[in-house]
């Protein structure tokens, strides 16, 4: 015997019939908001925050500047992972540079383990002379700003979707509320009429 399944109908709230509340036509048109706002607010924050990370990384990549620097020693224990016994790629080691003023300065900077003591080593500096970490390519620059755009959309996105859901658990609990008055007002009436 095959057994009797529901038929789920998506637009039901959109056809006219005699069960159709007022309010089910409400919650129709704020479900289509919702999704049309959320759409619309995301592609938009997307673009936004995608913009806004590769103009911080593009501000962030201009303020370092390559030093020429030279290898002074490689920091003990750091070749190796002491727990695991793996060596690195890369290790840390003293390296030694002149600023734009012409002082020698001495920092850390990760190196290739089979550099000599005395080879050059790239190094970069901020806009201070600090030592910091090279800038990211251009290839990951693009793949972070796309991560952060993404972020951005589903988050506005979302914070849409979930307010235009309260406003429809809202507009259903007024209904069953009416429904429920209206229940005490006609559920009287109804009595004990069989005898």
């Amino acid at each position: 015997m095959r057994k009797a399944g529901r038929v789920r109908v998506l637009t039901w709230r959109w056809r006219s019939n005699p069960l159709r509340r007022r309010s089910d036509v409400v919650e129709a048109w704020i479900l289509l908001a919702a999704w049309v706002v959320a759409t619309v607010l995301a592609v938009l924050a997307g673009v936004v925050g995608t913009q806004a990370a590769e103009r911080a990384l593009a501000r962030d990549r201009a303020a370092r500047t390559p030093v020429a620097a030279v290898l002074v020693r490689i920091v003990p224990g750091s070749t190796r992972d002491v727990v695991t016994g793996i060596r690195h790629d890369r290790v840390v080691g003293s390296v030694r540079w002149t600023d734009a003023e012409g002082t020698v300065r001495t920092g850390l900077a990760p190196v290739q383990p089979d550099t000599e003591p005395g080879g050059p080593v790239p190094a970069w500096t901020d806009g201070h002379g600090r030592l910091v970490p090279a800038p990211v390519n251009a290839a990951e620059a693009s793949a972070r700003a796309a991560l952060a755009g993404a972020g951005a959309a589903l988050v506005t996105g979302s914070a849409v979707l979930v307010g235009g859901y309260l406003m429809r658990l809202r507009v259903q609990r007024r209904a069953t509320e009416r429904w429920g008055v209206e229940w005490e007002r006609v559920g009287r009436r109804w009595g004990h009429t069989t005898g």
